[in-house]
């Protein structure tokens, strides 16, 4: 690793970055990423690049009829489960050529008692890598900016809702025990009611104050970065690290029980009742008998599915 201790200029002085300082320049290009993330995740109608999650809940069983008595609970359709598939994510990879390092593109530091510019290596080592570990924790704060997480809520302080329109990603859903009724045997089978909608929200950045490092123009002059030159030059290469980065450093996402990376946010809980079924029976004259089976139990869940950030 090649960590340098950039240099700032200190009322006409040069002076070494405190750490803090530094850490204040790494929350700076966290800002940066998060005005335009490299690796965006979208909420689409079908077809998401992320994997798809199931929600599952009973149905009733089909009826059964007779002339002469009751069908037998025993002869009569179990309630079955319905499945419905949600991939409704998907992720996007920016293709970027940020700004080529010269030789002294990159900030200054003491060599000894030489003053020289990064190469690529120190600028990653001192900025972009600890910047891309703020942004692949599991923590849901400003230095994740510009990344992802699943809440239950359509508003989330310090996020924007993904799809703009609060749109689902996934709904839980379970059969509607009190929507079935004896009297109305033949009951229609699936009759779902939502437990919890989950929606996909992106972290906020926020734009902190910093110390600008020094540089060296073309003549040779040390001087210290202008602002929008600076913040464009880092706003490039973190976002081409999380996008590109062949040094463990690229970022993606995953959804599923399980998965490589942090988990972001609220867990996706699919739940469904146990129930083997509440035999019901309708009788409508001395010629028509009528059973059926609607669906029962305790809610229970049966997989929680998370969204989770992962570098490579």
């Amino acid at each position: 690793m090649a960590i340098r201790v950039p240099l700032k200029n200190n009322s006409g002085d040069l002076q070494e970055m405190t750490t803090a300082e530094v850490n204040e320049v790494v929350d700076q290009i966290v800002y940066q990423y998060s005005l335009n993330p490299s690796v965006s995740l979208s909420v689409v109608g079908s077809s998401g690049t992320l994997a798809a999650i199931a929600d599952t809940r009973l149905q009733a069983g089909a009826q059964s009829t007779s002339i002469s008595a009751f069908p037998n609970e025993a002869t009569t359709a179990e309630p079955s489960v319905v499945t419905v598939t949600y991939d409704k994510i998907s992720e996007a990879k920016a293709s970027l050529s940020p700004t080529a390092d010269s030789g002294i593109t990159f900030p200054v530091y003491y060599d000894g008692n030489n003053i020289r510019a990064m190469d690529l290596t120190d600028l990653k080592d001192t900025f972009l890598h600890p910047a891309i570990d703020l942004l692949a924790s599991g923590s849901l704060t400003s230095q994740q900016a510009g990344t992802y997480h699943i809440n239950t809520n359509t508003s989330v302080a310090g996020s924007t809702e993904v799809s703009g329109s609060n749109t689902a990603i996934f709904v839980d859903t379970r059969a509607d025990t009190g929507a079935y009724t004896a009297g109305s045997i033949p009951e229609t089978l699936d009759q779902p009611t939502t437990i919890t909608n989950y929606y996909l929200h992106r972290l906020n950045g926020v734009d902190n104050a910093y110390n600008l490092p020094m540089s060296i123009d073309s003549s040779n002059n040390l001087k210290e970065y202008d602002e929008a030159t600076f913040e464009s030059l880092i706003q490039g290469w973190i976002r081409f690290t999380a996008a590109s980065s062949t040094d463990g450093y690229s970022l993606s996402y995953n959804i599923g029980t399980t998965g490589a990376g942090n988990t972001r946010g609220s867990g996706i809980a699919d739940t469904r009742l146990n129930g083997a079924g509440n035999y019901q029976t309708r009788f409508v004259n001395t010629d028509d008998y009528r059973a059926q089976e609607f669906p029962n139990g305790t809610p229970t869940t049966i997989n929680t599915y998370f969204l989770r950030i992962n570098k490579s």
